[in-house]
């Protein structure tokens, strides 16, 4: 099996996800895993963050270096605004806005200084961040569940970086692909 082949199959399988297991199957039994599983079992998150990894490998060294340490900071931030009872208006249009221009900007393989993109970033994964902390189950041991999400998240982020320096390696065509299904499936959720 060759590797594109290998890489339409997992694009394929990810947009065949539906939006209602985005954010069910918790079990507050295993903290961490269920902290390890919420960014894995939605479309959503698991876009942005594969996305967000991807876009990073075509900045700046110090941008690529510290995409990281933005998605988790500001996924932390997020969750701790959950915890602490406060509210955060638009989650879910946030969410699917940055599945979007995280889409559009692989798409159009675009580069940003650190302070732009590095914000942008950041400001995005607040909301993904707020949702995870938001549907903590009840019981779930708090660090616990934080450990598994930031795992996940870097995870994620790692694992879009790693195909993107491979795919644009092979074909920056196949990254503009890439990119506009990330986007498509981001506008698909926010009509849905």
């Amino acid at each position: 099996m060759t590797t594109i082949t290998r890489l339409l199959i997992a694009g394929g399988l990810m947009i065949s996800a539906t939006a209602a297991s985005a954010h069910s199957g918790h079990d507050a039994s295993d903290s961490f895993t269920s902290g390890l599983l919420h960014p894995m079992l939605g479309l959503d998150h698991l876009l942005a963050m594969v996305a967000i990894g991807f876009w990073s490998v075509r900045q700046t060294a110090t941008l690529k270096n510290s995409t990281p340490l933005f998605v988790v900071g500001g996924m932390i931030l997020g969750a701790v605004i959950a915890w602490g009872g406060f509210s955060l208006p638009a989650v879910e249009n946030g969410i699917t806005l940055s599945v979007i221009l995280a889409g559009v900007l692989v798409a159009a393989m675009t580069t940003l200084p650190t302070a732009v993109g590095g914000s942008l970033v950041a400001i995005f994964m607040v909301f993904h961040g707020f949702a995870h902390g938001a549907e903590m189950p009840t019981g779930a041991a708090l660090m616990s569940y934080l450990a598994g999400f930031t795992v996940a998240t870097l995870a994620l982020t790692l694992a879009g970086r790693g195909l993107g320096a491979l795919i644009h390696k092979m074909d920056k065509r196949y990254g503009v692909v890439f990119g506009g299904v990330v986007a498509a499936t981001g506008a698909m959720l926010a009509a849905g």
